[in-house]
Order: C-alpha cells, then sequence, then structure tokens
C-alpha cells in the first residue's frame, strides 16, 4: 500500500462481517431430560443459566420442583406444548422475510406502494465490487422483463487470456491448443477467415481461494480412489507373480519382477509428492463475421468422463451483446462470461473474486419472478439494471488497483449509469485527496452520476470512516443500522434490542480535516443472493458494505420517480434532499458522526425535490482556514489536542455555489443570488454572523469557537445556512464541528479514577484523558 493513498489507491477491503456486533446476554432455558435408570425413567429437574459476562456458569434450581423424588432426585410436573398443537399456530412469514431484506427502515416499502412503476426501472446501477454472478438468484431480469445485468467486465485484468496466437485447423478438423492438446473444431461453427486464435489458463487462477479449497479436496478425494485402487492392482499383481515363480533366476522373470515393483515403488511415491497445480483450459476464439466468439476444452476438469472437449462448447460472445454465460464443469458451479478485445489478441475470462460483488447486487436490485408471492426478498430496486465492474483482483485476494478503479469510472461513462455502489475501502489520514478522487469528482460533477460508498467497518471509535465512502466530498458514505426485526429475523436473535441503533463496529466520523464521515445511514444487514459455486441460493452478511447497496437502491427508486415524472436530476439536488429529509436515529447531536443525518426516508426525499424541481441546480463547497495557520484547508472544525480545546479559535469559512460546467452564464449564473441566515445547532460555544448574502463567487465570513468551558467528552454542533426565503429547504451548506475534550490533572498526583460505567448492549462510552506532562507510564 503506497503512503501516497489515492495516487496509486492500490488496495481495498470489502467490508463486510459476518457477525452481530452486539449480542444481549441473559437467562436461558435448558431443557430437561430424561434418563432411564434401574428400568425406571427418571426425568431430572429443569435449570435455568444465568449467562454471565465472566466467571463460571451458575445454575439455580426451579422452585416448581415436587417434594417426592426417586433416588433422591426431584421430579418436575409440567405440561409441555405438543408438536401437533404447535403445527396450529400461526406463523407471520410477511414478517420474517421483511427482516432478511430491510426496506421498512428507509421507507422503500411504504414508496413502492406509493410508486408501484417507479421501482427502479430506467435506472442503471454500476456496482464495483468483486464481480457479480450472473447465474445468482434475482439477477435475470428485471420486473418489467428486461435483462437485469446489461454488462460484466474485469477490471483487474485478472482472467485475461493471451489468445495472440493463430492456428489453422487440418484435414480432419483438428487444431493444436495452446496447452498442446488436439481440439476438434465444430464444423457448424462460422469462421471466414479460417483462423482460430488459441490460448490456454490454469483454471484455479479464475477461482477464489474457497472455491479452489473446495474443488482440490474433491479432486483429491476422486485421485484417492484411483490411487487406492492402482496401487492395491499393482499389490495385487506383485504377490500373484511372488505366488506363481518362488525362483526368479531367469533375467526375464527379475526384469517382470523389478518392473512389478517399480509400478508399486512409484504409486507409493505419488501420495508423498501429490500436488493439485489445477486442470488446465484451451480457449479458442475466432470471428464468425458478425461477433468475435470464444469455445473452451475443459476436458482436463471433467477427467475421464468424456465431457468438456472444444466442440461440445455453445460458444459465446461479449457479454453485453447477447447477455450469455457459460459454466465451468457440475463440480465447481462456478458461472463466467467472456469479453475478447484487441481484435482477438485478448480475451477476458470474467469470474467473482469473492461471494461479496453478488450479495451487494442482490440487495441492490434483485427481483425474484419466481417468488411473485414473496416479493419481500426483491432487492431494494427490483426494476433497476446493472452493470457488473469487477475491482477486486482475484490474483490479489479481491484486493484492487488504481489502473482497476479508473477502467471502472470508464465503464461508467460508457453505460451512461446513473448511480454507482462501492462497497470498498481502506483506511487514510489523508482524506478527499488522490488520483482516484480526482476521478471520481469528475464523475459525479461532469457526468451527473450519484456515487454512493460504505463509511467502513472500524467503529466504534471516532475518525475511523474509511476511504473513499467516509472522506470524500463527491461520495456519499453510509453507515450501518440495525433495526429490532433484522436482529431478530435476519440474525436470530434471542433477545433483540428494542430500538433500533447503529452497529457498533460501524465507522464513525469526523474525518482528519472535520468533515462529518457518515453521511446517512441504511440497513446494515440482509440475506441476499450468493454465487451458485457456494452451493446456496442467498446468505446473511453485514457491514457498511450492506448499507451501501441499500441506500443505493433506494435512491435508484427516487431517480426512477424523477425520470417518470421528468423532473431534473442532480447529483447534488438529489443529496440534500436525502440528507435534509432523513430521519434521525438519536437526538444527541453528537450522534451525527455516528449516523450522519439519519436513515434515508425516500418518499420525503422525492416530495423535497418535486418542491425544488424548478430552483436552480447548485450544491455548494465549504473550506475553512483557521485564522492562525492560513495554509491549512479543512472541510470543518474538529479539536482535538489538548491545547486546542485550551483556547477560543477564529476560523474563516468561505462557501462558494457550484454550478455543473455546462451552466449558461448569462441567464443562471449572473442572476443567482441566495439570502442564507446562519445558524449554530444548540451551542453557546460557537459564534457566527447572523446573515449572509450569497452570490455565485461566493462569499466568506468567520466564526468563533470557543470550547475552554465544555465538560469532558464527544461535543457536536453545525453552523447552517438556511434559505429566508425558503426555509423548508433546511440547510443549504453545513459547516461541522466537532470537540473531544479531555480529563485534565490541575493539582495532586497524576491519578485518575473513573467510575465504572454503566454499558447497555450497543452503548458507547468514551473517556478523553490528557496525559499528565513527563509520564512514562500508563496503568489501571
Amino acid at each position: 500500500m503506497p503512503t501516497s493513498i489515492y495516487s496509486s489507491f492500490c488496495s481495498f477491503i470489502p467490508l463486510t462481517h459476518f457477525s452481530v456486533a452486539f449480542s444481549k446476554l441473559g437467562l436461558v432455558k435448558a431443557s430437561s431430560f430424561v434418563s432411564h435408570v434401574a428400568g425406571k425413567n427418571l426425568q431430572l429437574p429443569k435449570v435455568k443459566t444465568s449467562v454471565k459476562s465472566s466467571g463460571p456458569l451458575m445454575l439455580d434450581i426451579f422452585d416448581n420442583c415436587e417434594k417426592e423424588s426417586f433416588l433422591g432426585m426431584p421430579v418436575i410436573q409440567e405440561d409441555k406444548p405438543r408438536l401437533e398443537d404447535l403445527s396450529h399456530e400461526k406463523i407471520d412469514t410477511s414478517t420474517f422475510l421483511a427482516g432478511l431484506m430491510p426496506k421498512k427502515e428507509i421507507g422503500a416499502d411504504k414508496f413502492l406502494e406509493a410508486y408501484p412503476h417507479c421501482d427502479g426501472r430506467g435506472i442503471v446501477i454500476a456496482i464495483l465490487d468483486s464481480g457479480v454472478d450472473p447465474a445468482a438468484a434475482g439477477l435475470q431480469l428485471t420486473s418489467d422483463g428486461s435483462p437485469k445485468i446489461l454488462d460484466i467486465l474485469d477490471c483487474t485484468g485478472s482472467g485475461d487470456i493471451d489468445t495472440s496466437g493463430v492456428v489453422k485447423e487440418d484435414e480432419d478438423g483438428y487444431i493444436v491448443g495452446a496447452s498442446g492438446a488436439r481440439l476438434q473444431i465444430n464444423k457448424a461453427w462460422k469462421n471466414p477467415s479460417k483462423e482460430w486464435r488459441v490460448g490456454c489458463k490454469f483454471v484455479y487462477e479464475l477461482f477464489t481461494e474457497s472455491l479452489t479449497s473446495r474443488v482440490k479436496k474433491e479432486r483429491k478425494r476422486k485421485w484417492d480412489e484411483q490411487q487406492r485402487e492402482a496401487l492395491t492392482n499393482a499389490l495385487r499383481q506383485l504377490a500373484l507373480f511372488d505366488m506363481k515363480h518362488r525362483q526368479t533366476s531367469d533375467s526375464i522373470l527379475k526384469k517382470q519382477r523389478e518392473e512389478l515393483q517399480n509400478r508399486v515403488d512409484i504409486l507409493q511415491k505419488l501420495n508423498e509428492i501429490y500436488e493439485d497445480k489445477g486442470p488446465i483450459i484451451d480457449a479458442v476464439v475466432w470471428h464468425d463475421g458478425n461477433f468475435w466468439r470464444v469455445a473452451l476444452d475443459t476436458q482436463d476438469m471433467e477427467g475421464s468422463s468424456g465431457l468438456g472437449k472444444l466442440a461440445d462448447f455453445t460458444p459465446l460472445t461479449n457479454y453485453r451483446n447477447e447477455h450469455k454465460h457459460g459454466t465451468f464443469t457440475r463440480l465447481d458451479a462456478c458461472s463466467f462470461v467472456a469479453n475478447i478485445y484487441d481484435n482477438g489478441n485478448v480475451l477476458s475470462i470474467v469470474t467473482d473474486s469473492s461471494p461479496h460483488g453478488t450479495h451487494v447486487a442482490g440487495i441492490t436490485a434483485a427481483y425474484h419472478p419466481e417468488l411473485l408471492q414473496e416479493p419481500l426478498l426483491n432487492g431494494i430496486a427490483p426494476g433497476a439494471q446493472l452493470v457488473s465492474c469487477k475491482i477486486g483482483d482475484s490474483r490479489l485476494s479481491s484486493m484492487e488497483t488504481g489502473t482497476g478503479l479508473t477502467r471502472a469510472l470508464i465503464a461508467v461513462i460508457e453505460n451512461s449509469c446513473n448511480l454507482i455502489n462501492m462497497s470498498y475501502g481502506e483506511p487514510t489520514s489523508v482524506p478527499d485527496y488522490g488520483r482516484f478522487i480526482e476521478l471520481a469528482d469528475e464523475v459525479v460533477n461532469k457526468h451527473g452520476v450519484i456515487f454512493v460508498s460504505s463509511a467502513g467497518n472500524n467503529g466504534p471509535a471516532l475518525s475511523t470512516v474509511g476511504a473513499p465512502g467516509g472522506t470524500s466530498s463527491s461520495i456519499i458514505g453510509i453507515g450501518a443500522y440495525v433495526s429490532p426485526e433484522m436482529a431478530a429475523n435476519a440474525h436470530s436473535m434471542v433477545e433483540p434490542p428494542t430500538q433500533g441503533l447503529q452497529y457498533t463496529w460501524s465507522s464513525r466520523g469526523p474525518t482528519a480535516d472535520g468533515d462529518l464521515g457518515v453521511y446517512l445511514s441504511a440497513s446494515g444487514g440482509a440475506v441476499a443472493p450468493v454465487p451458485k459455486w457456494t452451493l446456496q441460493r442467498r446468505m446473511l452478511m453485514n457491514g457498511t458494505s450492506m448499507a451501501s447497496p441499500c441506500a443505493c437502491g433506494g435512491v435508484a427508486l427516487v431517480l426512477s420517480a424523477l425520470k417518470a415524472k421528468g423532473w431534473p436530476i442532480d447529483p447534488h439536488v438529489v443529496r440534500k434532499a436525502l440528507e435534509n429529509t432523513a430521519a434521525p436515529v438519536s437526538s444527541n447531536p453528537e450522534e451525527a458522526l455516528t449516523t450522519g443525518r439519519g436513515l434515508l426516508q425516500l418518499t420525503k426525499a422525492f416530495e423535497y425535490l418535486g418542491r425544488c424541481k424548478d430552483r436552480p441546480l447548485v450544491s455548494y463547497s465549504v473550506q475553512l482556514n483557521r485564522t492562525s495557520n492560513t495554509g491549512f484547508n479543512a472541510r470543518g472544525v474538529y479539536l482535538r489536542e489538548l491545547h486546542d480545546c485550551q483556547q477560543a479559535s477564529e476560523w474563516t469559512v468561505q462557501v462558494k455555489p457550484k454550478f455543473h460546467e455546462d451552466a449558461d452564464k448569462l441567464d443562471i449564473l449572473v442572476p443567482f443570488e441566495e439570502h442564507v441566515q446562519l445558524e449554530t445547532i444548540g451551542a453557546t460555544w460557537v459564534k457566527c454572523p447572523k446573515y449572509l448574502l450569497l452570490t455565485y463567487n461566493g462569499r466568506t465570513f468567520n466564526i468563533m469557537v470557543d470550547p475552554t468551558e465544555l465538560k469532558p467528552g464527544v461535543h457536536f454542533t453545525e453552523v447552517v445556512g438556511l434559505d429566508c426565503d425558503a426555509p423548508w429547504r433546511g440547510p443549504l451548506f453545513r459547516v461541522p464541528i466537532t470537540v473531544t475534550n479531555h480529563w485534565r490533572f490541575l493539582s495532586g498526583p497524576p491519578s485518575c479514577f473513573l467510575l465504572e460505567p454503566v454499558i447497555t448492549p450497543g452503548h458507547i462510552e468514551r473517556r478523553f484523558i490528557a496525559v499528565p506532562e513527563g509520564s512514562n507510564m500508563g496503568g489501571s
């Protein structure tokens, strides 16, 4: 990983956790059981188990035991419900399924009820991830019957095969493949040039580590069976030879026995040196007069079954042409698509590098026509179409490179995508900076694409948001929220929380330069489709990787409705609508660092955009400089060091309107004016002017931040700019201000005693302590 974080932007980690971060511990009742002692049934006492966070397991006998007992053991008299009685109880399937693919939390269910035909139709979403399996459940068609996935691309190059070598078939219709195998050409294939381009690849280079491990295990099992049979036959032949020929003085018999013995030795040696490098697939590429085509020979994968012959393969072309895919073998169940580049010289075989991307795509837009009676398992935007851009390199354990990211953004523009979801990220100390950020800014500001990304899974500490989702101004960073229904139905918790809350591992803001970090929140877990090679239809995953596609799918619903109405779509205005209509998760101001503006509320956001449809499409950039340090540019105020909290500071705030580069100068830019009222939100320790006249060239104003009287802990507020003429618009821009004040030792020995905090599930307790000067050791 380079020290210049985004100049190369070489490695990201998929943001997915597979466990619930909180677990409420309590009483668990253990079932009584029956033993047979001395010919009699003995029922032991029912106990309750009190599970503590530490210490031994405690067993308490219930008070409902009878005094009489057999062999001194009390017998419980208990009326148990019978299975036939339970079968008549009504099971609320809809509630259960709704918790598997959460929609209620962001209002997607109500939105679809109000606008059933605005389910993402007409919207194209780019999934920048580990790749999407086109054979996975719910990823074949949209709700109106259109192809679900428009294109599948490997932006990493991990599946590339050199097919520049040209051969011609012999008189018998055979060619020699790149592996050296003799391959028969299907006579029905059209090839006007009679030139066949050949290449080959080890198939394990296309598989994930887990799939490779499974295939190797199965191949080893079959090999062991054949090996044992061959060794048994060799030993039998040697034994029969020795029984028949007691004396082997004859030279011919000696050579025969030596041959049999060598065969046994070699077979035994093979057990010791066994190594599965993987089968080789041969690829043949040609042009049929309309498209480049490819066929694969997978006989090496099929063993001696006679399957996998080149001539039996159904040729594929670039996925976007015919939307067809293949499967290597029934053993691996791994789907793939093909793309051919550079006039047939490069073949790209696209497989996924983990189940992550398919799961993300399923949350965003899966549609299950086979489950019409239960649409609750559909993704958020079942009518939307997808473009899969694989950025997780199979050669790097699904990490990705700057080249792959650049190619993905190019594909976004070429496919006219409306939205991007990127559930990848990594830590960074330099926010909103680098080549990839410049390209992302261009995609958003110039091409009007809305970019949604995961904020990170490194919470609950402050300033743990990842890049690019939580640290980039043009990208909407999403935090992960869990509702009681999700906890009960998806995570199968015994005692789910009574109220929704943010997952504890969801990353928190602010960024190093003072920006909020987490901008919005959405459901951070779901049971969604996964690739077929996992040998299951769907899987539970949770993380901000799941919250991001939930939010992205929600935005697709809003865009679909805007398109249906013919209203303008601007990424910054849409983002402002989402932020200003979000539902706060907590009334505590500091929780904005955890949940951002709150949970998306799609219907309110759409109504907000309806009121804004005739207003100028404008956004606002905010940049701050501390008056005592004019060389430092920030996007907010972040005072975290002790010396910063012991004095007041003055900051210069520059606000500049931003229009599309094609905006008319005379009709839009010149007459633009905003009458802005400046306010602080519930904080007497921040002072700001009252009014601001804002024109196209922007304005500056100063604010004073005085944290000297604040109590120890985290403090957050904002300076917001409101439209005096249309206050319903909410904040036009915001200046986030975060202070972490410390416990300080003013006199006496440098020791500190803190009362033990009362911790409840999901509760976060933070204490900031100023280390006394001269300290060289800490203890507890």
